[in-house]
């Protein structure tokens, strides 16, 4: 006999699944990983024998000492890009500022972290942190992205599109040279850009107010007005950009800064050519009061050769097909520095004022030309009576010219002939001369 034991059927306990991770956290540790991976593979050193590898392997050098250095390397930089990456985006102020600090140095000494911290997110949340108020906050984060900048061009265009103009601040904000001279240097790195569509619109963006504001101000270092004279000769090469800057002012600023120093001006006579070639720039010159003495200035500076080839290109520009502009520059008195520029300047200044001299030349013969001589009245081009008197102007020329060559043969011949009673004409004037032409002579 069989007995069946029928179990009440049991429930299966539910299986709670573990809360999905992050997708950025994953990516997080997932590009970590692959860094850590290459670097240890990076700092592995090549044995050429089996015996090596393994002994490479297990971290052993040629006397058996174990060598964990290279690994505690890659682990502790690992370890601090990690944590620093965290802290940047999830920390308190203070562990921002930490982190940007650490950020900074990673990007100086290593190229593949810069990159990987692009891909973190890392650019977007400095760029915020620009933005925030307190002159510490700013310096750490303009620092990093100064770094992660350098030789990016990826990084760069992901700080623009994050809005790093927008920070910038302006003549009303009050900050510090330090302050102000790190963001003249991150703007100089970023107007490198050879794309220019990437930047923003000039007149949206606060470039111009903050560059204008830092070569006006007194309290600007010299680095912080050469940075942004670099600046502005980046972002004028490009002609839409220079027609927005000279609307805008800068002509008048770089006209000042070139002016005021030697060591800027040949930034700043640079910049200032990218805007003479379009018509708002070209304007704006013409109208200035500085114009052109202060680039006749410059021509006079023969120490310092660029400064005059490039003066001396934008008064050609200014001068090609303006009458107004020749008679200005000669009432300021440039042709005799064009003259002593064509005699002692370089090569390329000498063939500009050359070139300006004829100018000068030609609109001077054409001056004296249409005055020399009296006009009683004017016909036009082409009519009988312009015609009978040019007929007899030429014959009343012709008339004059003979009369006197028939003068001066009279002359010649009374004197060869001499008068009567009178010693020869030749012999008084061969008396008169001969013993005054010879030397130690007495009367």
């Amino acid at each position: 006999m069989s007995f069946s034991v029928s179990l009440p059927p049991q429930t299966p306990k539910p299986v709670i699944d573990p809360p999905p991770p992050s997708s950025s956290w994953l990516r997080l540790f997932a590009l970590l990983r692959r860094f850590l991976r290459a670097k240890t593979v990076r700092k592995r050193p090549k044995q050429s024998s089996l015996a090596g590898r393994s002994a490479s392997r297990r971290g052993i050098d040629d006397k058996g000492h174990v060598d964990r250095r290279g690994t505690t390397e890659t682990e502790d930089g690992s370890a601090t890009l990690q944590r620093a990456v965290k802290r940047i985006h999830f920390g308190s102020m203070e562990e921002r500022w930490a982190a940007a600090a650490e950020i900074e140095r990673l990007a100086r000494e290593d190229t593949r972290a810069k990159k990987l911290m692009a891909e973190l997110g890392v650019v977007q949340s400095l760029v915020a942190m620009v933005g925030v108020d307190g002159d510490c906050a700013r310096r750490g984060a303009i620092r990093a992205l100064i770094e992660l900048a350098n030789g990016n061009h990826m990084n760069k265009a992901l700080m623009v599109e994050a809005g790093i103009f927008q920070t910038l601040p302006s003549s009303k904000d009050a900050v510090d040279e330090q302050t102000r001279h790190e963001f003249a240097e991150l703007l100089l790195s970023l107007s490198s850009l050879k794309s220019a569509h990437l930047l923003p619109p000039l007149e949206s963006s606060r470039i111009i107010p903050f560059a204008l504001s830092a070569l006006e101000s007194s309290g600007s270092g010299h680095e912080t007005k050469e940075s942004c004279l670099g600046a502005l000769h980046n972002l004028s090469a490009a002609l839409e950009n220079a027609s927005k800057l000279a609307s805008n002012g800068v002509a008048e600023a770089l006209l000042t800064a070139a002016s005021a120093s030697k060591d800027l001006a040949e930034k700043a006579l640079a910049a200032l050519a990218n805007l003479a070639v379009t018509s708002p720039g070209k304007r704006a010159l013409e109208d200035s009061p500085m114009v052109p003495e202060s680039l006749i200035e410059v021509l006079t500076w023969e120490d310092q050769p660029r400064c005059q080839e490039t003066s001396a290109h934008i008064l050609m520009i200014l001068a090609y097909q303006s009458a107004a502009q020749r008679s200005k520059m000669a009432r300021s008195g440039i042709v005799p520095v064009l003259l002593e520029v064509a005699l002692l300047g370089s090569t390329l200044a000498q063939k500009r004022a050359l070139k300006m001299l004829q100018w000068f030349k030609d609109e001077r013969q054409t001056k004296m030309g249409l005055h020399s001589g009296p006009q009683v009245g004017r016909a036009p081009m082409g009519s009988p009576v312009r015609y009978r008197e040019a007929r007899e102007g030429r014959k009343m020329m012709q008339g004059l010219v003979k009369e006197s060559l028939h003068k001066n043969m009279e002359m010649i011949t009374r004197r060869a002939s001499g008068a009567p009673g009178s010693p020869s004409g030749l012999k008084t004037l061969a008396i008169s001369t001969s013993s005054k032409s010879l030397p130690g002579s007495f009367e």
